[in-house]
């Protein structure tokens, strides 16, 4: 496998983000979208550790019940099959590279934004609510980010639930658009794929993600680990649009 740093960068973020409840799915593709790595795969990498991630943290969820199945459903009704189109989707590659590079630019706008200590919850929108989760299920699809990146902070901003609520809903959002991508991606997929590479990627990630969850003595801070993110997909981002402009020329 070339690039062999790649999977202590994975490494490492799976471990931070583990402690802090996050998937870490967007510095992941931050990471690989610096590198020659077909994008194709590059998508299909980001949301398979999306999964090794987020899987444990869901089901710690939905075990002590902080998951609002009446608010949640219609958001999760709509983002996995726009989720399966948005991976349906042929993108030419730099095409990809330019969404790819908004996306990283706005997800990092949105982590920089300290969440806030919601009192009062806001009363549940289905209509709004389904039209989110399907815009930001088929973006998701498209560039291969889970979704919670942009669903959490939006959430928080409206008011939308509690924090603990908010961070379940996302994990559930990520999950299930992260199953509808891939499944989106194998079903037209038409590239060969390094799977020695997916699987030392993803075996990196479980380890780093494990260890972040056992360590629980290490703590560290929601905020900086959010803006530290946040400038790292910015940085990826422009460096992305940088490449990648030409198409416009």
């Amino acid at each position: 496998m070339q690039h062999w740093e790649l999977l202590v960068f994975f490494f490492i973020i799976a471990f931070v983000y583990a402690s802090v409840g996050f998937g870490g799915g967007s510095s992941y593709l931050a990471i690989l979208a610096l590198y020659a790595i077909p994008f194709q795969e590059m998508k299909l990498i980001a949301l398979i550790c999306n999964i090794v991630v987020v899987t444990g943290g869901t089901l710690v969820f939905l075990r002590n019940r902080q998951i609002n199945w009446k608010k949640i459903l219609p958001s999760i009704i709509t983002s996995i099959p726009m989720a399966f189109l948005g991976a349906r989707l042929k993108l030419k590659e730099d095409v990809f590279f330019i969404v790819l590079g908004c996306s990283l630019i706005i997800a990092s706008i949105l982590l920089w934004i300290k969440m806030k200590n919601i009192k009062t919850v806001s009363k549940p929108h289905i209509l709004k609510d389904a039209g989110l989760g399907g815009l930001i299920g088929f973006l998701s699809g498209m560039v291969g980010i889970g979704g919670g990146i942009f669903l959490s902070p939006l959430l928080n901003l409206s008011g939308w639930d509690t924090s603990k609520k908010i961070a379940a809903t996302a994990s559930l959002f990520i999950l299930v658009n992260s199953i509808a991508g891939i499944a989106g991606q194998l079903s037209g997929l038409s590239v060969e794929l390094n799977y020695t590479r997916i699987t030392l990627l993803v075996v990196a990630v479980l380890a780093g993600g494990q260890l972040g969850s056992w360590l629980s003595a290490v703590k560290f801070d929601l905020l900086v680990v959010r803006r530290m993110t946040a400038l790292l997909v910015l940085v990826a981002g422009i460096e992305v649009l940088v490449k990648h402009m030409h198409l416009f020329s």
